[in-house]
């Protein structure tokens, strides 16, 4: 989720810089909400990597067209062999010590020393080196879709799940967090996450549960008074819509991965290791922000939102 999310402003940009081209996304179908109505990508190729009969298809609509060039955003080995699948002479992807893995630049014809360190701007970097003369900045997500009960006053959203449990918050932390919020705030901590986490999200106690899909996510995130994150999807999709929110930092970098544009306040123990090792306890930077420091971090925004501000047209 968060790849997608990052590349949507260079995939903006390509397409702005090349105004007559149709530009096509490959992506596995359990992300393809995220495109839907998206006005810079003229069609997705669906890569069901989890069936013979998926990757026979996607590879059948791959080479159907002929494509100018390609740009491989994700830097893996996989990406870079789909845009090999499309026949084209020129590929474009980070250099091998930028990729995320290495070798996958073997498969590039043009490797890329992008300078920038969030992921979002290397993206604009590579976009630039195929040929995207203007960085469009644009995170152009879908409306979402309404989808379980939501708290019609004001409420605070998380995501406590991410891809890999170093980088979570301890669930009873989540619970701590809801007490004061509830107390002394005023407002309910809502838990997202897709069905099949009912069981390991309703034992947060004094929360309330949203499960769903992405569109329901999408539509929770815009509807929230606040977002508290880690660093996976739902965070990203938070950032890209602009919403407020507290983000939580521990074994990786905020300046590569942090929530882009500024709407987020970032906490992160002042003894966390950078580390991508996708290790299966939580790591002990995220322990050591603790639900008060949270707390305290989302007063000020949940306090603005009690306070319009006045205009004058």
């Amino acid at each position: 989720m968060g790849d997608i999310i990052h590349a949507l402003p260079a995939a903006a940009s390509l397409k702005h810089g090349f105004p007559g081209c149709q530009l096509t996304w490959v992506t596995e179908p359990r992300w393809a909400p995220l495109l839907q109505g998206n006005p810079f990508v003229d069609r997705v190729v669906l890569l069901d990597r989890g069936t013979g009969a998926g990757l026979g298809r996607a590879w059948r609509e791959l080479r159907e067209d002929r494509f100018d060039f390609a740009v491989d955003f994700q830097g893996l080995i996989k990406s870079a062999l789909v845009a090999c699948a499309a026949r084209t002479d020129r590929i474009y992807g980070f250099a091998a010590s930028l990729a995320r893995e290495p070798l996958a630049a073997m498969f590039y014809s043009d490797r890329v020393p992008a300078r920038s360190a969030h992921r979002v701007d290397r993206n604009l970097e590579l976009a630039a080196a195929a040929g995207a003369s203007t960085a469009l900045r644009s995170f152009p997500l879908p409306p979402g879709r309404a989808e379980g009960a939501l708290p019609a006053s004001a409420f605070v959203l998380a995501s406590p799940l991410s891809g890999w449990r170093a980088k979570q918050w301890p669930l009873e932390y989540y619970a701590r967090l809801a007490e004061r919020l509830r107390r002394e705030a005023g407002v309910p901590l809502v838990l997202n996450g897709p069905p099949a986490e009912r069981e390991t999200l309703a034992a947060v106690a004094g929360t309330l549960l949203h499960l769903s899909s992405i569109e329901g996510l999408i539509d929770a995130t815009r509807r929230a008074a606040a977002v508290v994150g880690v660093d996976s999807g739902p965070l990203h999709v938070a950032a890209a819509l602009n919403r407020p929110g507290v983000v939580i930092f521990g074994p990786t970098d905020p300046a590569q991965t942090g929530a882009y544009g500024g709407s987020f306040t970032v906490l992160r123990s002042p003894l966390a290791v950078t580390s991508y090792k996708r290790r299966s306890e939580i790591d002990p930077s995220m322990l050591a922000v603790t639900p008060e420091a949270v707390f305290e971090a989302l007063q000020p925004q949940l306090a603005r939102r009690n306070h319009p501000v006045d205009c004058l047209a």
